[in-house]
């Protein structure tokens, strides 16, 4: 190994840790949750947990864990193989057909990761004849999935619809044969939904497609938790749905595509992160196939989901703090500098809550924030105790 490649490295290590951009992992000791466990040198301390994508708080549900232990049981601990070869099983196409029922698409294609879905759904459809047009706050798998196609690639400002046309005027004007309009559904960081039922008024008129990744959406937002196009108003008109089983269904891991007959076909035969990916292992499948049968059904919990959301909100501004406007489970908490983002989220995790403080590269330098997100795992007391807890420490601190 080159010693002189290493001190580069920690060279560029110090400088991270220097600017106060370092990311440190704490260890849980139980499962996610509300209240989890959280580990440490004197040993494991009970937190409220605000920081986790357990919307509807099912990643420690008893049904879950009991649909992937029975699993394991009937179809085996993994699959050892990518699915064309031998790593498909009646499992994974119940998943598939049930997401794609939810979502009311032909069907659907599982990945290992939502990350992957979207780093393979635009190379297989699209070519150097074709345009994508993508929101400048897309997560960071669209704008790699963007990066591997061979279209021609258009970048619009955040929801700002007439650029978004300008850009779409740009793409008929170089003779793009085919367009794409792909944006997040929600746009994780800053919990804004998107304008759907806008975009596609405009994907209309200029003959595009539209996709959008929902995954923090797919679950707990809009109507049967069928998401955001549901949620706007924009229903079957957005062409491809992108998705995730790691956050409000289940919690686990794997991501989806679903669409129309062709597209989910073609994705099977040149998806690359497919086509070389060991299939989701069974356990997993069957968890997340469960969550999706509880999630139709919990409109109870997503109305706790709301309300936590509303109590929050208003505890924080009242403390004195600056959030960031939206209807969306995810309430950033501006800070903008990244030390004191990371201080503050020390200063609450003494306190007993847990968070963390979010900074460049995730998000734009100078707008450090805490993200928090609420969960259906919540009670009103663990809101109300984490209210208390930031206004703690942001005197402290002196934010507040």
């Amino acid at each position: 190994m080159s010693e002189a490649f290493l001190s580069h490295l920690s060279a560029t290590l110090k400088d991270i840790e220097a600017a106060g951009l370092f990311k440190r992992e704490r260890l849980l000791t139980g499962p996610q949750g509300g209240r989890i466990r959280v580990g440490g040198p004197k040993g494991a301390r009970e937190a409220v947990n605000l920081c986790a994508n357990n919307y509807l708080g099912l990643a420690d549900h008893p049904d879950v864990i009991a649909a992937a232990k029975s699993a394991m049981d009937e179809f085996g601990f993994g699959m050892a193989s990518v699915r064309f070869i031998c790593g498909a099983q009646t499992l994974h196409r119940e998943l598939e057909q049930a997401i794609a029922r939810h979502l009311g698409k032909d069907d659907a294609i599982v990945f290992a990761a939502c990350f992957d879905a979207n780093g393979g759904v635009f190379e297989p459809l699209l070519d150097e004849a074709d345009a994508i047009i993508s929101d400048s706050l897309n997560h960071a798998s669209i704008i790699d999935g963007v990066r591997l196609s061979k279209a021609k690639r258009y970048r619009f400002a955040n929801s700002d619809m007439n650029e978004l046309e300008d850009r779409l005027k740009e793409a008929d004007s170089a003779g793009a044969r085919f367009k794409l309009i792909a944006s997040d559904g929600v746009f994780s960081m800053d919990g804004y939904v998107a304008k759907l039922k806008e975009v596609c008024a405009l994907a209309d008129r200029y003959g595009a497609l539209v996709l959008v990744d929902d995954c923090h959406a797919t679950g707990h937002l809009g109507e049967k938790g069928r998401g955001t196009p549901a949620l706007t108003g924009a229903g079957g008109r957005v062409d491809i749905v992108t998705g995730t089983f790691g956050k409000t269904l289940g919690g686990g891991m794997g991501g989806f595509v679903a669409a129309a007959q062709p597209i989910v076909d073609l994705l099977r035969q040149r998806a690359r992160p497919y086509l070389f990916s060991n299939s989701l292992a069974p356990p997993i499948a069957a968890g997340a196939l469960k969550a999706l049968e509880i999630a139709i059904e919990a409109d109870d919990r997503r109305a706790l989901l709301q309300a936590h959301a509303i109590r929050f909100r208003a505890g924080i501004e009242k403390a004195g703090f600056k959030v960031l406007k939206g209807e969306t489970p995810i309430i950033p908490v501006m800070l903008g500098d990244a030390r004191l983002a990371q201080d503050l989220a020390q200063a609450l995790d003494d306190l007993g809550v847990f968070v963390a403080g979010f900074f460049f590269p995730v998000v734009p330098k100078g707008q450090a924030r805490i993200r928090t997100q609420m969960s259906a795992a919540l009670t009103t007391e663990d809101i109300d105790f984490a209210v208390s807890a930031f206004a703690e420490a942001g005197k402290s601190l002196g934010i507040v």
